[in-house]
């Protein structure tokens, strides 16, 4: 993958892909790799019931944004600013800086939405690159705010 930034188009022709295998999440404009960021998907592996703290695999539609306005490592609780700013490290599985809602589109997954599986930024970016969220995708902060710019409501998530 190429790390060049080319801003996608407004065509819808944007595609998120998260490479569970690899750890990686690349966008895609026009079926060609625009940028890749390194990525934490579950430490417990992949799946679909509710309260595993698995990561869905399959076909996913970003469904919200939140956060646009926050600074980054701003700390969220129930999708919401805390007014706090975390600090990096602990044991909690901190949601930050910005938030990604998925919603699944397949019938295995169709329940992601309500699992509150995201994309967001970590407390614990010296974990990324390996499984490690309960989840959700984790990015480092700088990347999910760069993701989050980039992609809008709507645009499609590949998890394989």
């Amino acid at each position: 993958m190429v790390n060049e930034l080319v801003a996608p188009s407004d065509s819808g022709d944007s595609e998120v892909l998260v490479d569970i295998g690899g750890q990686y999440v690349h966008l895609l404009t026009n079926g060609r790799p625009v940028k890749s960021w390194p990525a934490s998907t579950s430490k417990f592996g992949i799946g679909f019931e509710p309260g595993s703290n698995k990561t869905p695999t399959g076909n996913f539609l970003v469904s919200e944004k939140i956060g646009a306005d926050a600074p980054l490592w701003t700390e969220f609780q129930s999708r919401q600013p805390t007014g706090r700013i975390a600090e990096p490290g602990g044991e909690q599985d901190a949601i930050l800086s910005r938030i990604l809602w998925l919603d699944g589109i397949d019938p295995e997954n169709a329940n992601t939405k309500s699992r509150y599986i995201y994309f967001h930024g970590t407390n614990r970016e010296d974990l990324i690159g390996t499984p490690a969220s309960h989840g959700c995708v984790r990015l480092r902060n700088s990347d999910i705010a760069e993701l989050f710019d980039l992609i809008p409501i709507g645009t499609r998530v590949r998890i394989a």
